[in-house]
């Protein structure tokens, strides 16, 4: 059997929508091209630690329910783990270790000394009262409470948790350690030592990224028309601050629909009514598309910067944007990417497009380590500068290897932690 056939058998095999098993086809790709040894390659694709929890809760009608939560943390080797927290009904382990994949090449795009976590827990948080989303996160956390800390596992934000759950994981950890430990978690209000610019870092480093690339094809903002799926901290931040350097924003969605207008949105009147209706449902001045139809929509950017997923082989061919910016994890699937590279789409990777989070939760951790906080322009200035950086690093890896900028992002992330992996060796 030739290596083609032998690919596509693989790919015939692998289920499109594993996020699991997506990144694991992109590590080995990335893989060859550096020539790493099997057993490297064992030692860097598995987890190394996995929890699975049980979440005793009395619920506000004082019945018992029993949800269950996970941490995985993939990698210890360049620095603590570092991962969000994500609560939804459709969290599932794999999901979790493929977060927690991503956050440690994530991690080492953009240099942080970290290695990558994630947790997830088990539940509909719009069914649940605050006192019952308080209850979960304290137990979860209490559950966890071995594997955490500043130096071990460091938990942020994710999807469906916000700086109240950051704030309730660090009271409860605070509490069992007699002392309270800022550092243990990133994403915290300002007053319980959170960061300047940490809200708005992931979209600021979607609208970097996008930047970035627009000048390796040539086009100036003025000339680009986006479509943003997505209206959250990072698709409705991404999409402001892109609105502000003069892009036009034709597109954006919630979990309703989608929003249009081929003149371009005035983005904060956009944010400002999602912020008093909840939804984008109403909006005048605009059409009103489905999720899918706004995937389809003529533009030169698309920021899928919802959930994973959300590109993929029977929606692909629909795709007709120029260049694409991944402001979520795993939003394009392994299938669908070969079809876009075939195309010459553009496609810059989530681990290294949505990195902005993750440096500027760094930050925040450096400046709880020594009590000393910066201004937001130092912060919006340090991110500008590792964001170019490992984009430029990024786009000369790829170039240098002749392939996409996915591949090139993984080949980057994977010999920095090689490179670790070689000096400290295995303990014995």
């Amino acid at each position: 059997m030739s290596n083609a056939t032998a690919v596509d058998a693989a790919d015939a095999k692998m289920d499109e929508f594993n996020p699991f098993q997506a990144m694991a086809k992109r590590f080995e790709v990335a893989s060859d091209h550096l020539g790493l040894e099997p057993g490297v390659r064992d030692v860097l694709r598995t987890p190394d630690r996995e929890l699975t929890v049980a979440i005793p809760v009395e619920m506000d009608d004082g019945s018992i329910r029993v949800f269950k939560g996970y941490r995985v943390q993939h990698n210890f080797l360049r620095g603590p783990c570092k991962g969000g927290i994500r609560f939804a009904p459709n969290v599932h382990l794999d999901e979790v270790r493929a977060l927690a994949a991503w956050m440690t090449w994530k991690c080492s795009v953009v240099d942080v000394p970290f290695g990558g976590g994630k947790g997830g827990v088990i539940c509909n948080p719009i069914e649940l009262s605050t006192g019952e989303l308080e209850r979960i996160t304290r137990r979860y956390t209490a559950s966890i409470l071995d594997i955490l800390g500043p130096d071990r596992d460091v938990p942020a934000p994710d999807m469906n948790t916000n700086e109240q759950t950051m704030a309730w994981i660090m009271d409860t950890y605070s509490m069992h350690q007699r002392r309270t430990s800022t550092a243990v978690v990133t994403g915290k209000p300002l007053n319980l030592g959170g960061s300047r610019g940490r809200r708005e870092a992931t979209g600021r480093g979607v609208m970097i990224s996008c930047r970035e690339a627009l000048k390796t094809m040539g086009l100036q903002p003025n000339e680009t028309g986006v479509v943003v799926q997505g209206s959250g901290n990072v698709g409705g931040i991404g999409a402001l601050l892109l609105h502000r350097e003069g892009h036009r924003i034709l597109s954006i969605s919630d979990m309703y629909g989608a929003i249009y207008n081929e003149k371009g949105l005035d983005m904060p009147a956009v944010l400002a009514w999602l912020k008093d209706k909840g939804r984008l449902e109403g909006y005048p001045e605009a059409d009103h598309l489905t999720s899918a139809e706004q995937l389809a929509l003529e533009c030169d950017v698309l920021i899928p910067a919802a959930t994973e997923n959300q590109i993929h082989s029977e929606n692909v061919d629909q795709v007709k944007a120029k260049l694409i910016i991944e402001g979520a994890n795993g939003p394009t699937t392994a299938l669908a990417d070969k079809v876009l590279e075939d195309r010459g789409v553009m496609v810059v990777p989530d681990i290294l497009a949505n990195a902005g989070g993750v440096t500027v939760s760094y930050f925040e951790w450096v400046q709880d380590r020594m009590g000393y906080f910066w201004t937001e322009e130092i912060v919006n200035s340090r991110l500008e500068q590792i964001m170019v950086g490992a984009f430029s690093e990024v786009y000369a890896k790829s170039k240098e290897h002749g392939v996409s900028m996915r591949t090139g992002a993984y080949i980057q992330a994977i010999e920095r932690v090689v490179t670790v992996y070689r000096m400290r060796g295995i303990f014995a």
